[in-house]
C-alpha cells in the first residue's frame, strides 16, 4: 500500500485527543511520529479510567481504547521539558523533524519555550502546527477548550441537535467526537503544507481550532443565518417525516429498532415504497396521488408510513427494502458500527496486537490509498521508546543515565 507520509518525521508535544488524533492519522499514512510526554505524568489521557461513565480500561489489562485510538503507531519519549537538561534533547528532536504539532496553551508554550520562534530558531524549515480551542488570535487565544465546549457548544452542533422546547441540551454522541474530526482536519492541513514546502520551498504555520472545525461542520445553518441576519426559523417538525416529505426521518419497527429514510424526492419514491411495503392502495389515495398533494399532506402520509413500518420487524424490513432505489439506512449503536458489514468489507476496522500480545481492533482512519486498508499498530506504553529514540540521536548510555538522574527523561 502507498504510504504517502513515509519518510516524514512528526514531533508531537500534545495530549488528550484533538491534536494527537492528527498524529495517529499521519502514522496510519506512514509518518514516523514521536510523542513527547511529561517525564512523570505522561499524556493526561492515560489517566482516564472511565469515559462517559464507562470503564476505559478493562481490569487486568493495559489496553485503553480512548488512548490507543489517537496514539496508535507512535513512539513515546518521556521528556521533562521544564528541566534545563532536557532542552538539548528536545532541540535534537526538532532538528530532525519535518512537522511540530502541539495543543499546549500559549502560556505553557512560552514557559517551555516551544513557541513558533523557539522551534523555528532550531529548525527554520519545520512546519509548525497549533491546535487550539478558540483560535490563535483574538480575546480567547489563551482560553483552553475541549470538543464539548469549543466544538459542540460554541460551534453550533449542540443547539442544532437539540429539539425545540427540550429541557436539556443534547449531548455529544460520542467522546472525542469533535476532537477526531479536528484531528482529520489538521492532518489534511499538514499534507497540504508538506506539498507546498516540497514544491515551493516555503514552510508554513498551521492553525486549527475546535471552534473553527465546529463552525465548518454546521456551516449550512450558519450560512443561512448570515444571509438572514439572524437565526433562521425552525418550522415545527411533524412527529413522522418532514413538513413536505413523508419519506424523510426515522421510523420505528415492530421490535423497537429504527430505520431512517432520506428519500429527498417524495414523488419519485412514494409509489416504490408503497408497493414494496404491500400498501399499494396509498399510491391512488386521493390525498397522495400527485406530487403536489403528497407534499401538501406529508404529515398525514408520515403518520401512515409510521403505522406501516410498525407492522413488521427490523429484519423483515431489511429484506423488503433491500432492493428499492430510495435511500435509507439502519440506525446503529456503537456495537453495530463496530460490526458494520461495509466497514468490515473495506478494512475500516483494523486489528493489531496490544502490548500484552492480545489481538485488538480499532476503527481505522477513513482515508485509504490504492484500495488498501491502513496497517495499524498499537499505541506506545508511557516513555517506552525514550532510550531507543535518544540513541538514534547519538546519545551514549552514560549520557542517558545522566539525564535520568537529572530528572530530564524517563
Amino acid at each position: 500500500m502507498l504510504q504517502p507520509m513515509r519518510g516524514v518525521r512528526v514531533l508531537e508535544v500534545a495530549q488528550f485527543t484533538f491534536v494527537p488524533a492528527a498524529g495517529a492519522i499521519l502514522a496510519d499514512w506512514g509518518a514516523e511520529v514521536t510523542k513527547v510526554e511529561h517525564a512523570e505524568r505522561g499524556d493526561g489521557q492515560r489517566g482516564l479510567t472511565t469515559v462517559l461513565g464507562v470503564d476505559a480500561i478493562m481490569k487486568g489489562s493495559r489496553f485503553s481504547p480512548i488512548f490507543e485510538g489517537p496514539n496508535r503507531g507512535k513512539r513515546s519519549v518521556g521528556l521533562a521539558l521544564e528541566v534545563p537538561e532536557a532542552r538539548a534533547v528536545l532541540d535534537e528532536l526538532i532538528k530532525r523533524s519535518d512537522v511540530f504539532i502541539t495543543n499546549f496553551l500559549p502560556g505553557a508554550r512560552a514557559k517551555l519555550r516551544i513557541n513558533l520562534e523557539d522551534v523555528r530558531k532550531v529548525n527554520p524549515d519545520i512546519i509548525y502546527v497549533r491546535g487550539s480551542g478558540f483560535g490563535a488570535r483574538g480575546p480567547e487565544a489563551d482560553k483552553g477548550g475541549y470538543d464539548m465546549t469549543a466544538f459542540w457548544a460554541r460551534g453550533g452542533s449542540g443547539a442544532g441537535a437539540t429539539p425545540a422546547g427540550a429541557d436539556r441540551l443534547s449531548p455529544m454522541p460520542a467522546g472525542g467526537y469533535g476532537d477526531n474530526i479536528g484531528g482529520m482536519t489538521i492532518a489534511g492541513g499538514i499534507a497540504a503544507a508538506l506539498y507546498a514546502r516540497a514544491t515551493t520551498g516555503e514552510t508554513s504555520v498551521i492553525d486549527v481550532s475546535l471552534l473553527g472545525v465546529g463552525a465548518w461542520a454546521t456551516q449550512f445553518t450558519a450560512n443561512l443565518a448570515l444571509q438572514a441576519g439572524g437565526v433562521p426559523p425552525r418550522p415545527p417538525v411533524p412527529r413522522h417525516g418532514s413538513a413536505r416529505n413523508p419519506l424523510i426521518g426515522p421510523y420505528r419497527t415492530s421490535d423497537d429498532r429504527w430505520i431512517l429514510f432520506s428519500m429527498l424526492q417524495p414523488g419519485r419514491y412514494w409509489a416504490e415504497f408503497c408497493k414494496a411495503s404491500g400498501h399499494e392502495e396509498l399510491i391512488t389515495d386521493e390525498r397522495f396521488n400527485t406530487v403536489e398533494k403528497l407534499m401538501a399532506n406529508a404529515p398525514a402520509a408520515g403518520e401512515l408510513v409510521a403505522g406501516v413500518m410498525a407492522e413488521k420487524t427490523f429484519d423483515e424490513w431489511l429484506e423488503i427494502l433491500a432492493g428499492i432505489e430510495g435511500q435509507w439506512a439502519i440506525v446503529q449503536d456503537s456495537w453495530g458500527v463496530a460490526n458494520d458489514v461495509s466497514l468490515r468489507a473495506n478494512g475500516m476496522i483494523g486489528s493489531f496486537d496490544d502490548a500484552d500480545g492480545i489481538r485488538r481492533e480499532l476503527v481505522a482512519s477513513p482515508v485509504q490509498f490504492d484500495e488498501t486498508p491502513a496497517t495499524l499498530s498499537r499505541g506506545p506504553l508511557f516513555a517506552e521508546h525514550t532510550d531507543e529514540v535518544l540513541r538514534e540521536l547519538g546519545l551514549s548510555d552514560e549520557r542517558l543515565i545522566e539525564l535520568k538522574i537529572a530528572g530530564a527523561i524517563t
